[in-house]
């Protein structure tokens, strides 16, 4: 399985656990202790749910294939 192939296929699992932790660190933000652990969180939290795009504009990883229609008969 190539690197393309891989990230198209977790790109929907990296969003849902970018988007988790990143709330968990916004949520950790709320204690004025914790509140730069916190910011970090988030902002990792970020970058794994962006990562698949990152990938592609950083030109890691192809876009992908525009889906096409079979010919007729």
């Amino acid at each position: 399985m190539s690197f393309a192939q891989f990230m198209e296929m977790a790109g929907y699992l990296l969003n849902i656990i970018g988007i988790v932790t990143c709330l968990a660190g916004l949520t950790l933000t709320r204690r004025p202790s914790r509140r730069t652990l916190g910011y970090l969180i988030a902002g990792l939290g970020f970058l794994i749910a962006a990562s698949p795009l990152l990938a592609q504009l950083f030109g890691l990883v192809p876009p992908p294939a525009p889906v096409t229609t079979l010919p007729p008969g």
